[in-house]
């Protein structure tokens, strides 16, 4: 039996999976490092995605968006290299 954890998880990997192509098509990614039990989700952007000047705009129109419409139960998504703006 799956528990409500694995369950989250797998939605937050298929959101991820869905925006993935165009991470990678600019030679980047996103991979989860955590959630926390308080459902807070840490994020790393990888690849190109790591050091774009963009990378905040990525975060907010596409990670972000599409973890939420997955997955609403999230209370918070951080990345923890999220270049300055």
């Amino acid at each position: 039996m799956k528990t409500v954890t694995s369950d989250l998880q797998t939605r937050i990997e298929q959101s991820l999976d869905s925006i993935r192509p165009y991470l990678e098509a600019d030679g980047g990614n996103v991979r989860v490092l955590e959630l926390t039990h308080d459902l807070i989700l840490r994020l790393e952007f990888v690849g190109a995605c790591g050091s774009c000047p963009m990378s905040t705009m990525t975060f907010k129109a596409g990670v972000e968006e599409a973890v939420r419409k997955a997955v609403p139960e999230i209370k918070s998504i951080e990345v923890v290299n999220l270049m300055p703006v």
